[in-house]
This record gives C-alpha cells, structure tokens and sequence, in this order.
C-alpha cells in the first residue's frame, strides 16, 4: 500500500512532497522564461557564429539554443539524421529488472513496468529527454499526481534550455533563472530529470551535436544561397549591348536599361546606331559544384551524427551498409545506456521511494539495442561446430536467434520420430519354426543365420556370429577418442575463443588447416580398419 514517509534525495536532502503537484520551471510572460525563440539563422555570418559558439563554451549558451532548435527546422539532412539517432532509442520497448528475487521487489518492478508502458513515458519523456543530443543537455519536469492510492506522474513537460542558467563553478549544474534572483533557483529533488549525454569529455555543454554540425550547416546554407542564384541564370543567353565610340553616358544608360529589360519584358527600344547581340550560354559544370559541396557536407553530417553515411547516402552497396550499420549499432547502444541512466535516476527512484520507501535495491530501467543477427549464418555455425565438441549455451543461441525461454506448459515442437532402418543379418526364422509362440529358441535362430560353405564343409560366420567381437571394435574407437581429435579441434577451439563476430571466425577459417595436426587420428582410424578388415577375412574364412 502506498505510504509517504519522510524521504531524503541521493544528496540527503528532505524532499517536500507538498510542493510536488506544482510545476517549477512553467514559462513566464514576460520574464526571464519566455516561450518565443528569437532568430539566429537569418543573416548568420562566420564571424557570428564563432562568437555564439564562444559564449555558449563560457558558459552563456540562450542563443547557442536558439541556433540549435533552428537548425532542426531548416536543415533537411540534419533534421532526418539527428531523428533517426533518436528514433532509434524510443523506437525500443523498455524493459525493467527487478532488484532482487525479492518477492517485495518484484512487486516494486512490476509497478515500475506498468509506469513505463504508458504512451506518454516513450512519446514524451524518452523523447524530450533525447533533445539532449543535439543541445548538450535536457531538461523534463514531472509533474506528480496524488489523486489515486500512489503517487504517479501526471505529465512530464519539457522545459526550454534556456529557462536555465549554468553554475559558473562547476560548469555542469543548472539552476532555473528567476527575474528576482540573479544566481538562479536550485532545482528541486524529485521533480526534475536532467539528462547530459556523454559524446565527449568535458562540459555538457560543448558536446551537443548542434555545436558539431554548426559549421556545416553555416556553409551549407551558403551553397544553397548561391545555387539558387546560380539557376536563376542557368541557361539563360548572355545579353550583351553594343555601342559607338561617340555614345555619351546617357546613351549608355539607355542601352544599359534596354539589356536588362530583355530579361523580363522581352522588348526594349534603343537608338539605331547601338546594337544588342544573344550569346547562347555553353554548358558548363557550376551546377554540378554547388551539388558536390551540398552532398559533401551532408555525408560530413551524417558521419558526426550516426558514425557513418552508408545507410544515409547514396553510393553504397548493401554489403557497406551492412557493415557500418554496426557502427550506429554501437552509438545507438551508448545513447540506450546513457538515457536508462538518466530515467532511473530521474523518474524511476522517485517513483519508487514515494510509494515504497527508500530500498537497498532499486528496480533498473533498460533499454536493449540488440544487432541484426544473421540466423542463417549462426545456425550454420552451430550445426557444424558442435558436432565437433564445440560447447555453447542453448540460452544464448536461444537469445540471438529471439526465441524465449518457454513455459513449462506451453506446447513445444520437437523433431519427427524416426525409427532406425533394421539390420538385416540373414534369413528371418518362419513362425513354424518359432512354435505358437512366435519366439526362436536362440539355437534355431543361430542356425538359420549361417550360410554352408561348399569348399570347407562348414559355415560362413555371418554378422549375428561376429557381433561380439564387433561391439568390442567399436567400443576400441569411441574409448579415448578425444585424444586423436583434440589436435584437430585445438586451433578450432582457439579461433572461436578470440574471434569476437561471425565474420572475424570465417576469415580465420582459411589458415585453420595448416594449423591442424591429423596425424594422431589418422594413425587411429588405420589400426581401426586394419582390424575391421582382419574379422571380415575371419567372417570369410580367409585367414
């Protein structure tokens, strides 16, 4: 049952849960936390930009902020890619460990499942709180509600960046401006969920991915700007106004205006003795300039965002897009890591330690980032190595191929019976000879399996007479048999052991052989048919 007792933060802190139902950082009209974002893009220079970039770094980043959010508003390319690097963590189904095998902590970790299945925990926490990425940080506000027997977030609500100022003494902590307050408010526990992505060593705020691509996006935004103007005229004929020696500079300004009102009257009056003459423009590469440096500067992009450009750009061939979809694999696994921390630490911990107290154990959101796994290829793999000895985990071939552990009721496939083909050793005794009962006395049965040998005068031994000294070959091979295998399968082992990815163990495949030792096998399976071969002569009365 839920109970407030009287709590203290991380840090100590008592925690007022009266003041928890009331939002903190709500904007302002006309103070300091205005909701309106003034324009930066417009008008930007090189010069500008280096002195935005600047302030942000002292630690004054509002307008830093403001380039940030536009940004994402007017670059395609950045918008796409820095999405996909969101998409990639919200588009995951979270899952929750409990503490312990406590039955107290499971029913803690079951409450926090049902906390994180609503809509509102992806659609809006996990995703504001991954606007840290392209700011350096982000904050979320939650906003508790008691109505009901626990405590439960009635909404999270993301606040603007620049509603914050940063603690000039540390260069990480933030405070929320205040109009009366210079130094700014602390946050209060439990009701703010502040999330710094670690893309580099440093301040938070000198890792935004906005602050990386900033210099693309300026130049790009240039190119753009030039191209446009370079099609206005693309194709079009050089208008060129010819006149006498003896023109004054009236006349010229009057040939000057008539070339230029061709341009979009297609009519102009000039003096008989000036002339107007079309050159028809030769086709020429500028397109194609302004369209390398654009698509330059998005694979540039795309590199600083994702960790590659095959999956973004064009020109790859699937096998390239296969191998760097590894690399975002990895990013998209840090950012997973990285913002589970945060959400534990900012929602998941509260939650519980206002309903159930402060524990030894918490529950642990996770968010896991599981690769593209080949199943043809891994069960290729497995069908041939463990017929060689190799050991693997039926739970981990289970977990990469995405089956899961099965109920204990649950209705299971299992292989087709198949009964094995009878050896036939001779003529089947009839059921005369068996008697009424359809039983053959041991000794009949002998009989009827040998064969007369017309040049001995006896019989032929058959499989039924030999089986004894058979069994006891075939137990001779499988005794010890890990001896004469283990120079085969040691460098195999050994392969397996260090490779770390299915493509790394079948490169390795190619000098496995020269490694292999088959001598002492092959020195076994000799002294084996050499015996083998001796009963058969024995069977044929050969010997």
């Amino acid at each position: 049952m839920a109970r407030t007792p009287q709590i203290v933060d991380q840090w100590g802190n008592p925690v007022s849960t009266s003041q928890l139902q009331q939002e903190v950082a709500a904007p302002t009209l006309g103070g300091v936390r205005s909701v309106w974002t003034p324009t930066i893009v417009s008008g930007l220079t090189p010069i500008g930009l280096a002195e935005i970039l600047r302030s942000a770094a002292r630690g004054y980043p509002d307008q830093f902020f403001a380039l940030a959010t536009e940004m994402e508003e007017r670059d395609l390319h950045y918008a796409a890619v820095l999405g996909t690097r969101k998409r990639a963590i919200t588009g995951i189904k979270p899952i929750v460990v409990a503490g312990s095998a406590d039955a107290e902590d499971e029913k803690i970790a079951d409450a926090v499942r049902e906390l994180v299945e609503r809509p509102e925990f992806a659609d809006d926490y996990l995703a504001d709180l991954l606007d840290a990425l392209g700011k350096g940080y982000s904050v979320i506000e939650t906003v508790w509600d008691r109505s009901g027997r626990e405590w439960s977030p009635s909404r999270y609500e993301w606040r603007d960046q620049r509603h914050f100022q940063i603690d000039q003494r540390d260069g990480r902590s933030l405070r929320l401006k205040s109009s009366g307050n210079m130094d700014g408010i602390e946050l209060p526990p439990y009701q703010f969920t502040v999330h710094r992505p670690k893309l580099m060593s440093g301040l938070p705020i000198r890792a935004g991915l906005a602050r990386l691509a900033a210099w693309a996006f300026l130049f790009k935004s240039y190119t753009l700007k030039d191209w446009m103007a370079f099609l206005e005229v693309y194709g079009m004929p050089l208008r060129v106004g010819k006149f006498g020696r003896g023109a004054s500079l009236e006349d010229r300004r009057v040939l000057l205006q008539a070339v230029r009102d061709i341009s979009s009257d297609a009519a102009a009056i000039i003096p008989k003795e000036m002339e107007i003459e079309f050159i028809e423009a030769a086709g020429g590469s500028g397109n194609a300039v302004f369209s390398s440096k654009a698509e330059y500067l998005d694979r540039q992009t795309s590199k600083g965002v994702l960790g590659q450009t095959m999956t973004t750009d064009d020109g790859s061939s699937l096998s390239q897009a296969t191998i760097h979809e590894n690399v975002r694999h990895d990013i998209a696994r840090a950012d997973a890591r990285q913002t589970a921390a945060a959400a534990n630490r900012g929602l998941i911990r509260p939650f519980v330690d206002l309903n159930y107290g402060p524990r030894k154990h918490y529950p642990t959101l996770v968010i896991p980032i599981t690769e593209n796994e080949d199943i043809a290829a891994l069960v290729d793999a497995v069908t041939r190595l463990v017929p060689l000895g190799l050991k693997v985990s039926m739970s981990e071939v289970r977990e990469r191929i995405g089956f899961e552990e099965p109920d204990e009721k649950a209705e299971l496939l299992v292989p087709s019976a198949s009964r094995p083909p009878a050896i036939e050793t001779g003529a089947r005794p009839t059921p005369e000879a068996a008697g009424e009962t359809g039983v053959t006395p041991p000794e009949k049965a002998a009989a009827r399996l040998r064969t007369p040998c017309p040049s001995c005068g006896g019989f032929h031994a058959t499989a039924a007479d030999k089986r004894p000294e058979l069994d006891e070959l075939v137990d001779d091979a499988l005794s010890d048999w890990e001896a004469g295998l283990d120079p085969l399968l040691k460098p195999l082992r050994k392969l397996v052991e260090t490779s770390s990815s299915y493509s790394e163990l079948e490169a390795g495949l190619d000098d496995l052989i020269a490694k292999m030792d088959a001598g002492p096998l092959a020195d076994r399976l000799t002294k084996l048919m050499m015996k083998a071969r001796g009963l058969g002569d024995l069977g044929d009365g050969r010997a």
